[in-house]
């Protein structure tokens, strides 16, 4: 069963409660997405480590419930 958008969001924020997250469902079925997440907790950390905190807060979700997810990430201007 696809994740709906505002749940890819919730999880995100609980995580990264300082974080301005926009969610576009890419292809309108629910299972591909794109994410876009800033936040001062990122200040100072490389790409990577920013991507690898919003995989964290998704959790195993990935590849199950969460098909694709196109990131980007960066700290808020």
């Amino acid at each position: 069963m696809p994740m709906p958008a505002d749940q890819i969001e919730a999880l995100i924020r609980a995580a990264i409660p300082d974080a301005e997250v926009t969610i576009t469902d890419l292809a309108g079925d629910g299972d591909h997405y794109a994410a876009h997440v800033t936040s001062p907790s990122f200040a100072g950390k490389p790409r990577i480590a920013q991507h690898k905190a919003v995989f964290a807060a998704l959790g195993d979700r990935m590849g199950g419930e969460l098909h694709a997810l196109q990131l980007t990430t960066g700290i808020p201007t």
